[in-house]
């Protein structure tokens, strides 16, 4: 777990690692601030993930509800310490701005608790006595929110957003699973709703051809490699294919524009946080870590192949 982990480090049996820890100055970085060291460059987006083939997720005003609901600024300040910034509409990491379409650059979600009512009233969703929404046969909006044990950050964002959707009329229980369990939802689609991780890359397509590609999905109870959300659109595949299949930026810029769209409008899975690659490391044993100096490689111990870079460069300290 992140707990335990980081007790290790504190005491000096860890040298690199990849841990979310609260008030990482006070509870690390001055233990030894000779050899304790940080660095949180840019990695992916945290999304919120629901299978669209699974009722009512289909339904695009209950996943703008849903999204409505959430205060990311929350997110970032109780459940990730300040690390993790709301993240953009888009998508899109501030590294990849040159992307971004001019319609775009000032949008900024906002959390609207009122807005979230009215959309699922005007889906014809009614709140019941027990201030939960229920459709018109009677199935209530009420899901499993999967996230890891251990993902202690995680867990409490969860909590968080649990407490929003409640208020809005839409019941969310947390459940905390091992990490087996959960990607096993994941993969087979079968689960409401789950945290997760996004795939980085140096341009957004990476980004957005793992989630998008109607190929990196599969029917439900079969795994997917990477669309766990189950997105299926045919103009959104021929955006990736114009990307993929030039090497005209112009060309590209315009496919990754029309993909941003996509993400505003139809909001296949829904952004909440620009994630870091966590990352932590000491320099008592061993020296020639990337750092914001020396950006050689993506840091921490969860990203290949750039492990392979980082343990190449390394010297006896």
């Amino acid at each position: 777990s992140n707990t335990s982990a980081e007790l290790a480090l504190q005491k000096g049996q860890i040298d690199w690692t990849n841990l979310y820890i609260p008030n990482i100055q006070k509870t690390y970085i001055n233990l030894d601030p000779q050899h304790n060291h940080y660095w949180f460059p840019a990695s992916d987006i945290v999304m919120l993930f629901m299978p669209l083939s699974k009722y009512p997720f289909n339904l695009l005003p209950v996943r703008q509800a849903i999204s409505s609901a959430i205060d990311r600024s929350k997110l970032d300040s109780l459940g990730e310490s300040g690390y993790e910034p709301p993240a953009h509409p888009t998508g899109l990491l501030p590294y990849n701005k040159d992307y971004m379409a001019p319609e775009y650059a000032d949008l900024k979600f906002t959390q609207d608790p009122a807005k979230s009512e009215q959309l699922l009233q005007g889906a014809g969703f009614t709140k019941g006595s027990d201030g939960i929404y229920a459709d018109k046969n009677g199935k209530k909006l009420s899901f499993n929110l999967n996230v890891v044990s251990g993902y202690t950050d995680w867990i409490t964002d969860c909590q968080l957003m649990a407490t929003e959707l409640k208020a809005v009329g839409i019941k969310v229980n947390v459940n905390v699973i091992a990490f087996d369990a959960y990607y096993n939802a994941l993969q087979n689609g079968t689960y409401d709703m789950a945290l997760l991780w996004t795939n980085p890359g140096p341009t957004p397509y990476y980004l957005y051809d793992a989630l998008l590609r109607s190929t990196n999905s599969a029917p439900i109870g079969q795994p997917a490699s990477s669309n766990y959300e189950r997105w299926n659109d045919p103009n959104t595949d021929a955006l990736l294919n114009q990307y993929a299949s030039s090497t005209d930026p112009t060309v590209q810029k315009q496919a990754i524009i029309g993909l941003e769209k996509i993400m505003v409008e139809q909001m296949p899975s829904i952004p909440l946080m620009d994630e870091p690659y966590w990352y932590q490391y000491n320099t008592s044993k061993f020296v020639g870590w990337p750092d914001q100096q020396h950006p050689f490689a993506a840091p921490g111990t969860a990203t290949y192949p750039d492990i392979e870079y980082v343990v190449l460069r390394l010297r006896i300290g």
